[in-house]
């Protein structure tokens, strides 16, 4: 796609003035870093990163029945959810293959608002749209005209107390305690300038940090606002690494550890689908109906030295029989060490089972193990 059929976040131009790197994520164009890779996810391990996240995609569902609608649409049981908090999920194929992982928030009773992948978001959106069908609700994709920003990192509540509690901060109807008492999978609604803003105690980072919501024409103001009360406590960071902080994390990237052609338990997130506490569901048949015998499960890989594994480099036993292939790998900037994650077959998929994976045509010896990788305090 031409940089110029790109779609664009409110916030590029601040991107461009601060010198960012930029690349085609999903038809967006998006900042990959600003300056170092290895800077920007040390800042979130030790202090506070600053994410612009609004390719996501944002539908609502309101109406009497959204409950109802989410608990047919979604793999997860939306009712039991009470309202000020989120759930994560996945939309499932009739097949019970992987659509998308989602997280959705209970606003009220009778509205939800379920948060899309940007690569899925409008297949996302036309999914819920079908399957809402014969019951009482409106489904709105909000995603074109709403904003996302990130502030991720053990000083993000901190910098965020800092940022939206002052007499001038813009913010109306947010208390400290909405923040400070906030658990993780929480969220709080306030104002911003007038317009509704959603605060979440959610992320992808493997770090404690917030997610905030908002329209599309205040997102400039609040990241200057953030810079600037963050100042040296808070860095901008891109897509480079986030992907490496999710990794760490030991958190699936749908296209590399989910997708259509692969069940949740193989991803390890049978936990996911509630077959115990509801009854159908789109996907429940294919998921019950799956034979995973012969099916590879993803794993956990750690490495000695600084070369890392790629996705869809090769995974061997000892005998050097092909056994899997890795997902997402990466040189650990946290640890110091390469990881990776990989699909292998079952009989090689117990920890500290030895295996070797091809990087760039040189043996790397590799043990698998629990994850996350990486667990802060």
């Amino acid at each position: 796609m031409a940089e110029q059929d790109l779609r664009s976040t409110a916030l590029e131009a601040v991107h461009e003035s601060l010198g960012a790197t930029f690349t085609d994520f999903a038809g967006w164009r998006m900042p990959v870093r600003y300056d170092s890779d290895l800077a920007e996810h040390k800042a979130v391990r030790q202090s506070a990163g600053l994410f612009d996240l609004s390719h996501m995609g944002e539908i609502h569902l309101r109406g009497p029945e959204a409950a109802a609608a989410l608990d047919h649409a979604l793999a997860g049981k939306m009712s039991a959810m009470s309202q000020g908090r989120a759930k994560y999920s996945l939309l499932l194929t009739d097949e019970g293959g992987v659509i998308d992982d989602v997280i959705t928030y209970r606003l009220a009773e009778d509205h939800f608002l379920v948060v899309a992948n940007a690569s899925n978001a409008e297949v996302d959106a036309a999914e819920l749209l079908a399957r809402a069908e014969g019951f009482d609700v409106e489904v709105d994709d909000a995603s074109s005209r709403t904003s996302l920003i990130a502030v991720q990192g053990p000083q993000s509540e901190q910098i965020l107390l800092d940022a939206l509690l002052g007499a001038d901060s813009g913010v109306e109807g947010l208390t400290a305690e909405d923040l400070t008492e906030m658990k993780n999978y929480r969220f709080a609604e306030c104002t911003y300038r007038g317009e509704s803003m959603l605060i979440a105690r959610t992320g992808y980072t493997g770090e404690d940090g917030f997610e905030l919501y908002l329209p599309n024409e205040h997102a400039p103001a609040l990241w200057e606002q953030l810079t600037v009360v963050g100042g040296d406590r808070l860095t901008p960071c891109g897509l480079a690494c986030r992907d490496t902080l999710r990794l760490e994390a030991g958190m699936p990237l749908y296209g590399n550890e989910l997708g259509r052609d692969l069940y949740p338990a193989q991803s390890g997130m049978a936990r996911v689908v509630a077959l115990k506490s509801k009854q159908d569901f789109v996907g429940r048949a294919g998921v019950e109906a799956a034979d995973l015998t012969d099916r590879p499960v993803l794993v956990g890989l750690v490495a000695e030295g600084r070369r890392a594994a790629r996705a869809d480099a090769q995974v061997r036993d000892a005998d050097g029989l092909e056994v899997g292939a890795v997902s997402s790998g990466a040189l650990s900037p946290t640890l110091g060490h390469p990881i990776a994650m990989a699909f292998v077959r079952t009989s090689v998929a117990a920890a500290g089972t030895e295996l070797v994976v091809d990087v760039r045509g040189k043996d790397l010896p590799v043990r698998v193990v629990e994850m996350p990788f990486y667990r802060r305090d």
